[in-house]
């Protein structure tokens, strides 16, 4: 319980979080920034990490001139695609085998949601699941289970960790001390967060909803 609220705090106030260790580490706030982005891409058993809105905060401090923001994109994009990439190979060599086993840490339904996510998708499910929490940590390692190349994989993984880094690093560098945004930060984090849930809630109201009709047919019949 204790987690999951920490979770929530880095969240809500990932503003403060961040200020504070910008005043107290100064410039190895970007190592930990890289740290954080490359685990949260990088590792199955870390999705609860800060993604969009952690780009977003970083973004918005870039602009007070806290952070250079030219190095902070390059930063966290390098971050992006490392995280990907290794955990691309985690899953080449891994399998889904760990996911027999009861680890506490290793949730066997993110994996298959991500695996039905893969399956519609295809190879551009790397590039969407950028978007969509917890999809974005599970894509990767998939993606290395299964028959994908490293050759097309590195293709989307870049594509796709360029158009994430720079759209959320901006957006908060352009629009995160306008105002009404710097007044209802927590607010609009929320909603960052929210946006990048949506698609995955809706592919599971449409997988329902598929389920439900098949299981109607079969009953008919």
């Amino acid at each position: 319980m204790e987690t999951i609220q920490f979770v929530v705090d880095i969240f809500l106030h990932i503003d403060e979080h961040l200020n504070v260790i910008i005043t107290n580490y100064g410039v190895w706030t970007y190592a930990l920034l890289f740290m954080i982005i490359f685990m949260e891409t990088g590792f199955v058993v870390t999705p609860f990490l800060p993604g969009d809105s952690l780009l977003f905060a970083a973004g918005t401090f870039a602009a007070l001139g806290s952070l250079n923001v030219g190095f902070l994109f390059v930063l966290l994009f390098i971050a992006a695609v490392l995280g990907d990439t290794v955990n691309y190979w985690i899953g080449h060599y891994v399998g889904t085998s760990v996911f027999e086993k009861n680890y506490r840490f290793l949730k066997k339904e993110h994996l298959e949601r991500t695996q039905a996510f893969y399956e519609k998708h295809g190879g551009k499910t790397i590039v969407l699941a950028r978007f969509v929490p917890i999809v974005r940590t599970f894509a990767p390692f998939v993606a290395g289970v299964g028959t994908m190349s490293y050759g097309s994989f590195i293709f989307y993984n870049v594509f796709g960790g360029f158009i994430w880094t720079a759209l959320f690093v901006f957006l908060g560098y352009f629009f995160g001390n306008i105002p009404f945004v710097r007044h209802n930060f927590e607010i609009v984090i929320v909603a960052i967060v929210l946006m990048s849930i949506i698609p995955m809630a809706v592919e599971y109201v449409r997988e329902r909803s598929r389920k439900r009709q098949q299981h109607a047919e079969q009953t008919v019949l």
